[in-house]
């Protein structure tokens, strides 16, 4: 946290929206193509072309902010370096990746638990 702090507001900058990539990525593609496929499939009636207009989506939109991640990456390594600091061997991103990981794994138990509308566990076996 101390080296957090010791940094400028651009690399602070940089690292936020390095996490909010992370999110993104987890959390909003495929929220936003599952979104987008429902209605493809609302107005094709076909669930095949949904699933590649989904497919094809998702790996376009990861492939984008996976590339802007790994320019930020850069960006904030140039940043640091023109500073003066050292380079320990550990970028930014995946620490940033870790953790919007984390946020998103969060996000969906948070989801699945207590907002889905169906029991997680299962209930009625009959024992």
């Amino acid at each position: 946290m101390k080296d957090l702090l010791r940094r400028s507001g651009s690399g602070i900058l940089v690292l936020l929206i390095m996490l909010g990539g992370g999110v993104v990525l987890w959390v909003g593609v495929p929220l936003a193509w599952l979104y987008v496929g429902s209605l493809v499939q609302g107005e094709t009636h076909s669930l095949g072309t949904a699933l590649a207009v989904m497919m094809v989506g998702v790996a376009v939109s990861i492939a984008v902010i996976v590339a802007g991640l790994i320019w930020l990456n850069r960006t904030h390594g140039r940043l640091q370096e023109a500073r003066g600091r050292e380079h320990h061997g550990q970028t930014p991103l995946e620490a940033t990746m870790t953790v919007s990981a984390g946020v998103a794994l969060v996000v969906f138990g948070a989801w699945f638990f207590l907002f889905s509308g169906s029991s997680p566990l299962p209930t009625g076996l009959g024992f």
